[in-house]
């Protein structure tokens, strides 16, 4: 059985940034037998629902940045994601929302500071810290695209 952990979004909990969340049928009936480890760290880390956020590239490197306040989000959401995966032990597979800024792993939106599109195709927060443990790590939609 493969451990897999999954944006609770699409598991049917409504974490979104606006309450909803992004249930896929499909995709958990591909994932039957499989242990499935939620998560959302916006959802932890600032409720919902909550303002939007994008990555901005910054002097630091890329940032989570509320969208409302302009206040930096990132050290949340990764603390959470390193403390997912420090108490997770293995995990088989990371499957992340597609686009999100904190769980999509090829398709998060990357911005400079006058919300110009510099990358289209980058790694949410979270998504990056399962690629750095070299986790196999996929987009909800490109996994469901591929059975």
């Amino acid at each position: 059985m493969r451990r897999v952990a999954i944006s609770a979004c699409l598991a049917g909990k409504s974490c979104r940034y606006d309450g909803k969340d992004n249930y896929a049928q499909a995709l958990l009936e591909m994932l039957e037998g499989d242990e499935l480890i939620l998560f959302c760290p916006e959802d932890s880390a600032f409720g919902s629902p909550r303002p939007t956020m994008d990555l901005i590239e910054t002097h630091r490197g890329v940032e989570a940045v509320c969208n409302e306040s302009g206040v930096l989000r990132s050290e949340a959401i990764r603390a959470y994601a390193r403390n997912f995966f420090d108490q997770h032990g293995t995990i088989d597979l990371f499957i992340g929302k597609d686009r999100s800024p904190s769980c999509g792993v090829c398709s998060a939106r990357v911005y400079d500071r006058e919300k110009n599109l510099l990358n289209s195709a980058a790694a949410g927060l979270m998504a990056q810290e399962a690629i750095d443990r070299n986790i196999t790590a996929v987009d909800a939609e490109k996994f469901e695209g591929q059975v």
